[in-house]
């Protein structure tokens, strides 16, 4: 064979796609480098479905024969039950995980897959690929999104009368109900779920027919593909549709936030689990004890949701900064784009699916959360409030009743615990019917406007959560 005769087989294991216009082969250690094929694999699924829809549009306008979209077809279910029997061969001097399913096609049809690549490019392929996972990762969340809110709504309305500290300053503050905390979380929650639903809708945006930046020049029908694929359009300008990375980027900074969310609850529940505090206990599946103290029951997932939250909050910033200085169009940057993006979405994944588990099984310790709600004057609030009502200028009610906190500080004793007529000596607009606004019930109870901790409130709003997310 001479020089200039192409080899019969561009795909043998030690060829690549553009060998022939290299007059060596790439060394180990760059191919080592330069290979994705160990992370990109996972996308093998979703490479072949948009791959056969890529060949069902050129056969339609006529680039492709019905036999060899046919021969594509067998070879690719093929290609699909070798790689769920875990016989495919992966191979990393083919790069990535589409080089690898392409080689493969063509040792099982021949020609027909040397055809499926017209009209297309890695990089519009690629691009494809990652929205198509994408996108069915975000419907996997937000239906793990709906199961936590579930539990921590189940939670709330069990306790809608359990009554607790609430703290500002992580200093006790006003009382609550333990049902009212929770579903804090479960609105936090409720905005991540919007978040990524939003976030989806600029995920299923079709960049396939951009090629490798300019389009091309066969006939193809992108809206066609775009409908077989279940996207809502195609992406509109060639050079971004390559090299677009925005989707991810929003997508990390979504799942950053459920993170963080999940990093806040996990801090209570550490610090609730504490004896010390010991307003709740875990169930023993989520727990570790101590290689040395043998009486230890730590809180391990919480603990390590918390750590694997900066995790997270990294790969955001290292997609940020991949974007950063990229001109157009496409840069082998963005082949970075995906260890980051796939751990975001494995993290957020696992670790709501445990959140979910964990949250149903917790232990609410009742008397310890009241014990802890009348330390504190949580009820101080409400004395002001009740000068108010009698006529007393805010301000002038605050003054008052920080008066009386003093008084109380000194004494060692409650507000509840003053009488009546030591009440009154702060201020003469004090009266018998005080201390009905002093009791922890009266105070949660007085909150009954929309949103309030009182019960009544509480119950209604976990309903409203448990509705929302009724079949999770």
């Amino acid at each position: 064979m001479s020089q200039s005769t192409p080899p019969s087989n561009q795909f043998d294991k030690k060829a690549q796609a553009w060998s022939a216009r290299f007059s060596e082969p790439v060394s180990d250690l760059v191919k080592r480098y330069t290979a994705s094929v160990d992370f990109d694999k996972r996308l093998a699924r979703f490479d072949i479905e948009g791959s056969l829809a890529h060949a069902e549009m050129l056969q339609s306008v006529g680039v492709l024969s019905a036999d060899d979209l046919a021969a594509i077809r067998d070879g690719m279910q093929t290609i699909l039950a070798e790689i769920d029997a875990g016989s495919f061969e992966w191979l990393l001097d083919l790069e990535d995980v589409h080089l690898n399913i392409e080689k493969r096609l063509v040792e099982l049809v021949g020609d027909a897959g040397k055809r499926l690549h017209t009209g297309r490019s890695r990089n519009d392929q690629v691009a494809t690929d990652v929205r198509l996972w994408l996108r069915a990762e975000i419907d996997i969340i937000l239906g793990l999104l709906r199961e936590l809110r579930h539990a921590l709504a189940t939670l709330a309305k069990t306790h809608a009368t359990t009554i607790m500290p609430g703290f500002t300053h992580l200093q006790v503050a006003q009382p609550v109900t333990f049902g009212h905390h929770l579903l804090a979380y479960a609105e936090m929650f409720a905005r991540d779920a919007e978040r990524l639903a939003d976030c989806r809708r600029r995920v299923n945006r079709l960049p396939l027919g951009a090629a490798a930046l300019a389009g091309t020049s066969f006939p193809i029908d992108r809206e066609r593909v775009a409908r077989t694929l279940g996207f809502d359009g195609v992406a509109q300008n060639s050079l971004d549709a390559v090299s677009d990375r925005d989707f991810a980027i929003e997508f990390c900074a979504a799942g950053a936030l459920v993170m963080v969310h999940v990093s806040r609850l996990s801090e209570e529940l550490v610090l609730w689990m504490s004896p010390r505090v010991g307003f709740i206990d875990l169930a023993d599946r989520f727990c570790t004890g101590s290689s040395i103290m043998p009486q230890k029951k730590n809180p391990d997932v919480p603990e390590l949701a918390r750590g694997k939250t900066g995790r997270v909050n990294g790969h955001l910033m290292a997609l940020l900064t991949l974007m950063k200085g990229q001109p157009l169009a496409y840069n082998k940057d963005n082949q970075e784009d995906k260890e980051g993006l796939f751990d975001t979405a494995d993290t957020v994944r696992d670790t709501l699916r445990i959140f979910a588990d964990m949250v149903g099984g917790i232990h609410v310790k009742a008397e310890a959360m009241r014990e802890a709600a009348l330390q504190g004057f949580a009820t101080a609030t409400d004395l002001a409030d009740y000068l108010v009502k009698k006529g007393v200028p805010f301000r002038d009610a605050h003054e008052v009743v920080a008066h009386a906190v003093r008084e109380c500080v000194e004494r060692g004793c409650d507000l509840a615990d003053l009488t009546a007529e030591e009440l009154r000596g702060f201020h003469a607009q004090i009266g018998d019917d005080v201390h009905s606004v002093l009791t922890l019930e009266g105070s949660v109870a007085a909150r009954a406007h929309v949103g309030g901790t009182a019960p009544a409130r509480v119950r209604e709003q976990a309903e409203r959560v448990l509705a929302e997310t009724a079949g999770a």
